[in-house]
């Protein structure tokens, strides 16, 4: 350890492997897909080894899109609260799925996507044990994704799936908690999607 250079970045092979191993068990006895999130997780130099377990990786942004494409190399799920109307063809052009953050940014950007995107919605069950509301994607007046008052089901005509997000570095018992609130606001549109994404 003394010969580590500082400041730098360590990251244990063997501990990251024995993770990604769980991962890779739990997407065999599920059938879910698990993506490596570049907000929390974009260790380039590690995707070689990551990608042997993994999906692909969900992208906030253009940047993270393009590094996905170009060192992940397997889909690209993206999502993003605003994009940026120079960024979005290029988005399209690499994104396997584009997720948007309300029907007016659907219904702005639905004539840009390509056949090769899958496209969702991120709805806001209105649920999260987040304890701190600057973290809290589901707090009173969160823009982050849409609420079931505000959701229009004659809008879906080209939506295949819906995504939420609303934990925080928590455990299963909190992902129930959302999990249970998701379904009673939106289970009803579950039968006409393709995927979910949370």
């Amino acid at each position: 350890m003394s010969n580590i250079p500082s400041p730098c970045f360590v990251c244990e092979e063997e501990l990251l492997e024995r993770n990604l191993l769980i991962l890779d068990r739990v997407q065999k006895e599920s059938g879910a897909k698990i993506l490596l999130a570049l907000k929390g997780f974009a260790l380039w130099s590690s995707f070689d080894l990551v990608k042997q377990y993994l999906q692909g990786c969900c992208a906030s942004g253009l940047n993270e899109a393009k590094l996905a494409y170009e060192q992940f190399g397997k889909e690209v799920h993206t999502y993003s609260p605003a994009y940026k109307d120079e960024d979005f063809a290029e988005i399209a052009k690499i994104s396997h799925h584009i997720v948007f953050n309300s029907f007016a940014q659907w219904q702005k950007y639905k004539t840009k996507v390509t056949f090769n995107n899958s496209c969702g919605l991120r709805v806001n069950p209105e649920y999260s044990s987040v304890e701190v509301d600057l973290y809290n994607p589901c707090g009173a007046y969160s823009r982050l994704g849409i609420t079931r008052s505000e959701f229009k089901p004659e809008l879906l005509e080209g939506i295949e799936g819906l995504h939420f997000h609303a934990l925080c570095e928590q455990n299963v018992d909190a992902l129930e908690g959302v999990l249970d609130a998701f379904i009673e606001k939106f289970g009803e549109f579950i039968p006409k999607m393709r995927w979910i994404n949370f």
